[in-house]
């Protein structure tokens, strides 16, 4: 199908800076919201009297929801229209949080959740696809570096304001600080985004809505519960997992063969700037969330930080990123560096850091131990985010671009959920190896093992509690250089983006 006609909605003055305050702020609130639950998590669980198990529901309706809106992002607009879809998202998000708030009973929260996930998959995608066409062609890293420092602050805030607010006031607060917020962006969206296009009554491609569904739900929900389930030995996880791999392969098929309106346009990763653009967002999916899987439950658990302390570690990752991100552009601008060397180093910094950071985890770590590898973190994301984008959604007709922008978070969606999914296994599976085989060294016939008996009172609680530490940071350790690796082996995909040229109407600054 042809695209249509679009109108010109690029955006100057007062009324730019407008849209991008409402994008800009939609989107924080969203990705604030991926995180803002995980460190008030037990304290939910006991005010409302539910266990681990039935708690994490909380963070799996969301996750499961976000990804499941993704992928149908442009189909929605085209129905509906961009600025009544974008602005009713808002309006939904505000109202899910509000009723998240006000929940007395944990099926209540979760069900509200769900529906906060549904709105909010509709805030990330088309936000980016708003800026782009906001901003002319010559200003594309502009409009994208200040996108990518909302999807960079949103993780690292979430965790802070969970915890500052748990701490001073109620785990309630996580969920009403987003009022205000939302209907300052909702009114911001509905009085001053335009429509590209005008909306459509295409039919709703009903099976493809299923297959999707079905594919895309079952494989989110075994990445987010296959760990708490021990994988595959549980039969819910297995069943699942067929699920995914029917419902996947069934939809790819039907989009492509069966379909005469298909829901997601999947004839447009034939470009090459599309499929690319989607397979580096995973990496940078998986590359940002191996931090905040393994900084906070470090720290936390093993460290003893309290979830404030914990969140403002990770205000120096999105301060670094902050202060570079400008100078990347400046560099792509100026046509100092291509794309692909500036993600390549993105990738390569991302694993040095990581690599820092399982150097210096120990169980007598301190804040300022984590600074530097945190810095580095953030100055690696900023060489990520904005050459993906301009080398792809800057080089994409811009009827082209909701879709790729769609696939691009959905794969940084995908890529956080198969992080934390591998990581959180591999951490607990070494910490029990590692356990096994320290406890097996505390043997009495060792000198140095009798004397600590010899001189401790209740020496056996503390000498178990010292194994289960160092049991549990050599699992993280391992963790970590396992994410180093995944990080190292993304850097030849970077070479896939195409050399701009210093005339490419994407960077031309004149």
């Amino acid at each position: 199908m042809q695209p249509s006609l679009r109108n010109d909605v690029t955006e100057v003055g007062l009324r730019r800076v407008l849209v991008t305050v409402a994008v800009i702020s939609a989107s924080v609130l969203e990705l604030v919201d991926t995180t803002v639950v995980n460190v008030a998590l037990p304290t939910v669980q006991g005010n409302l009297g539910a266990d681990f198990t039935q708690g994490t529901w909380i963070v799996t309706g969301y996750v499961i929801a976000n990804a499941l809106v993704i992928p149908i992002n442009p189909w929605l607009q085209r129905r509906f229209g961009r600025r009544a879809y974008y602005g009713s998202s808002i309006v939904a998000f505000t109202l899910a949080s509000l009723a998240c708030g006000l929940s007395t009973s944990l099926g209540a929260l979760v069900c509200f959740r769900i529906l906060q996930g549904f709105a909010g998959g509709g805030l990330i995608a088309s936000g980016q696809a708003i800026l782009a066409d906001t901003y002319p062609r010559n200003e594309q890293g502009k409009a994208q570096g200040l996108f990518s420092i909302g999807v960079v602050m949103g993780p690292a805030l979430g965790p802070l304001i969970g915890g500052w607010l748990t701490d001073l006031a109620s785990w309630r607060w996580a969920f009403f600080i987003n009022i205000p917020i939302g209907i300052v962006a909702a009114f911001l969206a509905f009085s001053f985004i335009r429509n590209p296009d005008e909306p459509r009554r295409n039919p709703i491609d009903v099976v493809g809505a299923g297959l999707l569904i079905l594919g895309l739900g079952s494989l989110q929900f075994v990445l987010d519960r296959g760990q708490l389930s021990d994988w595959f030995s549980d039969r819910g996880i297995t069943f699942a997992s067929t699920c995914a791999l029917v419902g996947l392969f069934a939809f790819i098929w039907w989009e492509i063969f069966g379909a005469r309106n298909p829901i997601v346009d999947l004839r447009a990763l034939a470009q090459r700037e599309v499929w690319v653009g989607a397979l580096l967002s995973l990496g940078v999916g998986f590359t940002l969330y191996a931090f905040v899987i393994i900084v906070p439950q470090f720290v936390q658990n093993q460290l003893g930080f309290t979830a404030t302390l914990s969140g403002q570690l990770f205000l120096l990752q999105a301060g670094a990123s902050f202060v570079a991100t400008p100078i990347s552009i400046m560099l792509l601008r100026r046509g100092l560096v291509q794309p692909r060397w500036q993600v390549a180093a993105g990738f390569g910094l991302s694993a040095l850091s990581t690599w820092m950071l399982v150097r210096v985890e120990t169980t007598t770590s301190d804040f300022h131990a984590f600074v530097l590898p945190l810095i580095i973190s953030g100055i690696s994301i900023s060489q990520l985010f904005v050459p993906i984008t301009l080398a792809t959604l800057g080089r994409l007709p811009r009827a082209v671009v909701p879709t790729a922008a769609a696939f691009q978070n959905l794969g940084r969606q995908l890529g956080g959920s198969i992080a934390t999914a591998i990581l959180a296994t591999i951490q607990q599976r070494s910490a029990v190896s590692n356990y096994a085989r320290l406890a097996s060294e505390i043997r009495l016939d060792r000198a140095m093992v009798a004397r600590f008996f010899s001189t401790h009172v209740d020496a056996a609680n503390q000498a178990l509690g010292l194994v289960i530490a160092q049991a549990s940071t050599l699992g993280f350790a391992t963790a970590g250089s396992v994410a180093v690796i995944v990080a190292l082996a993304i850097v030849p995909f970077a070479l896939l983006l195409r050399k701009l040229e210093t005339h490419d109407e994407a960077l031309d600054t004149h």
